[in-house]
């Protein structure tokens, strides 16, 4: 029942921004990943800064056309995405507005669309050790009943499952969504399509790992970087979205995903200057 009130309050909520939709802010800044990183955590801790309005929904989806297949976000226009976020009137001068959406990073058409619409936008990914959100991914992917195949098989198979729905360019397939464990790890080539359209003082790279180890830091840095009050203390750090207890993975499993992700987590250093140790 409370599920049933709370769409029903959104959809009346989006209905009514749809219809003031020019009357409402563009976002200052997105977290455009990544997928098991840490991004309902981040969300949340910015939500609670004054000077910070979140999206009515954290992912909204929208430069990377969605996550249910068949179903296409951007294709519903500016209209649509506007209307999640605060009308202009209700921000102070000090207030910026974003959203958190952790598929844009490994979508390829949503550094264009972005650069398109907010050429000025600031830009925060988060990057988790490859290994580690591979094996995240693939025990959600299991939980929800989307992956038929074991660890090792579902690895082995990717580059063959994904081949043809690459090929066509459809990236709102189910497989390329649901099945991207190593693909989606591969954060050079994904960095390097956004500095193709944003200079790299837009972009805010932050480990994972560091956003949980040491969070006030991360978001002190974070604060500066968006350009809000840095000694805003947050008081609600509860980690969100917290994955369940995963089974093990054998040794041989872990050992395949640092071989494969060594060389392409080389490329990544090489090309922000930075060593995240994975």
């Amino acid at each position: 029942m409370l599920r049933f009130v709370k769409r029903q309050f959104l959809k009346r909520r989006l209905d009514y921004g749809r219809l003031t939709w020019e009357q409402r802010a563009l976002p200052d800044f997105i977290v455009i990943g990544l997928q098991k990183s840490g991004t309902s955590s981040l969300f949340f801790y910015l939500a609670q800064h004054p000077q910070l309005v979140g999206s009515c929904i954290k992912e909204v989806h929208f430069f990377d056309g969605g996550i249910k297949p068949g179903i296409d976000n951007f294709a519903k226009g500016e209209a649509w995405y506007r209307a999640h976020f605060p009308l202009r009137k209700d921000l102070s001068a000090t207030q910026k507005t974003f959203e958190a959406s952790p598929f844009y990073l490994f979508n390829p058409l949503a550094p264009s669309r972005i650069a398109n619409l907010l050429p000025n936008v600031k830009i925060i990914a988060l990057l988790r050790n490859p290994v580690d959100r591979a094996i995240s991914q693939y025990f959600q992917e299991k939980r929800r009943k989307r992956e038929p195949l074991e660890i090792t098989e579902a690895l082995e198979q990717e580059e063959t499952r994904l081949k043809q729905v690459i090929e066509r360019g459809d990236y709102n397939s189910a497989t390329f969504i649901y099945h991207s464990y190593k693909s989606r790890g591969l954060y050079k080539q994904q960095i390097e399509r956004y500095f193709k359209y944003f200079p790299r003082q837009q972009l805010l790279l932050i480990k994972s790992e560091d956003l949980f180890k040491d969070t006030n830091n991360i978001l002190r840095q974070v604060f500066e970087f968006i350009g809000v009050a840095s000694d805003f203390a947050i008081d609600n750090l509860t980690a969100r979205n917290v994955a369940k207890t995963r089974s093990p993975v054998s040794s041989e499993v872990s050992a395949y995903l640092k071989s494969y992700f060594l060389p392409h987590n080389q490329a990544l250093y090489e090309l922000v200057g930075r060593d995240f140790g994975w």
